[in-house]
């Protein structure tokens, strides 16, 4: 009978084993620097945007308290909420389109989580040193310079991930004033609550999570295996020319030894942020990021040989078959994204500057007023879109024997402002019977006119 185990041993059977810390090693190429102007790029929105003015206000902010959402110059309300259900749809058809094209770039170059991720492991590098440095520096006992390398890293992690907190909550309240009032002390408690929440995301994910985030919390890494296909591009390393793998001298007939191009240097490893081997063919971890492709060919160039053992390519052209870029489901793809990009760009081109919607007085269906006239009652809600201020007229359109009393209603509305007025509409005696429907239309005046009608339902006697 076997023995229990202490409590203190570990099982090698043990189906969980603690993650070690991955270092990834520095390297310069021309997908590294692809990155790194992504990085730039994507970061400056982010950090840039909210500071910018667009016609006196805020260039992009979304307005939650006043339900609007400014965009350089767009201005979205809640009726508007189809523009933003169809641009996520758009998202995701572009993120399907793009990796049944050319796999997982949208990981390894504009994520979120992957350009954090550079800009902490750049932070990383400038106060602990480069990768052998880190492996030493956090393999040795506490010392006075580890103490002050460690807490310089900390330092920067935690300043950007504040200022990163902040710059998420300036794009919920203009960020000027958010400014002014941090410099008093005086930031609201939900305003320090998401300044606090999203530093602390940033700095857990960014910091310390890194690859797990991509490897265990990431859905799009487990369905992505829906959208590739043997045409996908890929980074792939090509075995036939590599294998079989071996140290060399430089110089050395090593087709006589039966060795392949790869030398076994395992520089492509010590480069790539989820610390998987790209010679063993695709994995889910892998962001496709390039770092293995750079490595592997200051690799190559070192030894004379040609570039590409590891590089962007698909299945069939690593078998020597014939890749086919144009097929069905990059085809739907991009027929549908085409499709779904006109209709968004024209539908926010042309929606109208102002809403007009019409709501019936349900306390009563008709009252009869002096003559035997018939009278319905209703609310008309008027919503000025834009930032200036315009005159409206109210008018029935059409020949019925229904009218507006007293003639066309006319109405200014200030700049963005939602108007809610009382509307009495009027039949002649005997004229209407019963449900009848009846057109409201309201015209905008001025230089720029333009109309909204709506259908309304009148009631009579029986």
């Amino acid at each position: 009978m076997a023995k229990p185990l202490p409590v203190n041993v570990v099982s090698d059977d043990s189906m969980y084993a603690s993650a070690g810390k991955i270092h990834p090693r520095e390297i310069d190429g021309r997908f590294q620097r692809l990155r790194w102007i992504a990085v730039a790029w994507l970061l400056g929105m982010y950090y840039v945007f909210p500071w910018l003015r667009w016609n006196g206000r805020q260039a992009v902010l979304f307005d939650l308290p006043a339900r609007r959402f400014y965009i350089f110059g767009l201005e979205f309300w809640p009726q508007d909420f189809i523009f933003l259900a169809l641009l996520l749809i758009i998202a995701g058809i572009t993120l399907f389109f793009v990796t049944a094209l050319a796999g997982r770039l949208w990981c390894g170059y504009a994520c979120p989580q992957t350009v954090w991720t550079e800009v902490f492991l750049w932070m990383e590098r400038i106060t602990e040193g480069r990768r052998n440095q880190r492996i030493k520096l956090d393999a040795s006992p506490w010392t006075r310079e580890k103490f002050l390398r460690k807490g310089a890293k900390q330092f920067l992690w935690i300043g950007f991930a504040l200022w990163t907190g902040f710059t998420f909550v300036g794009f919920f309240t203009p960020i000027h004033e958010l400014w002014q009032r941090l410099g008093t002390l005086s930031l609201g408690p939900w305003e320090t609550f998401w300044t606090l929440f999203y530093g602390l995301a940033t700095y857990g994910n960014a910091g310390y999570l890194r690859e797990q985030v991509c490897k265990y919390m990431c859905p799009y890494a487990r369905f992505q295996g829906a959208m590739f296909d043997r045409n996908t591009l890929i980074i792939s390393y090509d075995p036939l020319r590599g294998e079989r793998r071996g140290a060399r001298k430089r110089g050395a007939d090593y087709r006589a030894q039966g060795l392949g191009d790869c030398i076994d240097c395992t520089v492509c490893v010590q480069v790539c942020p989820t610390g998987i081997d790209i010679r063993d063919g695709l994995q889910y971890e892998c962001i496709a990021c390039g770092a293995c492709i750079d490595a592997c060919d200051s690799v190559m160039d070192k030894m004379g040989y040609p570039r590409g053992l590891v590089r962007y390519s698909t299945e069939n052209a690593i078998e020597g078959k014939d890749t086919r870029i144009l097929r069905p489901r990059v085809l739907v793809y991009g027929t549908l994204l085409g499709i779904l990009l006109a209709a968004w760009g024209w539908s926010v081109l042309h929606r109208s500057a102002f809403i007009v919607d019409v709501l019936r007085d349900r306390n009563a269906l008709y009252r009869v007023a002096e003559g035997g006239a018939i009278e319905n009652t209703y609310t008309l809600k008027l919503v000025n879109k834009e930032s200036r201020a315009h005159a409206f007229e109210v008018v029935v359109a059409g020949a019925a024997p229904v009218s507006l009393p007293g003639g066309p209603m006319r109405l200014e509305a200030d700049p963005e402002a939602v108007l809610s007025v009382p509307l009495t509409l009027r039949a002649t005696p005997g004229a209407i019977h019963g449900r009848s429907t009846v057109r409201i239309t309201v015209r905008r005046l001025g230089d720029e006119p333009a109309a909204i009608e709506s259908d309304v339902a009148f009631f009579g006697p029986p």
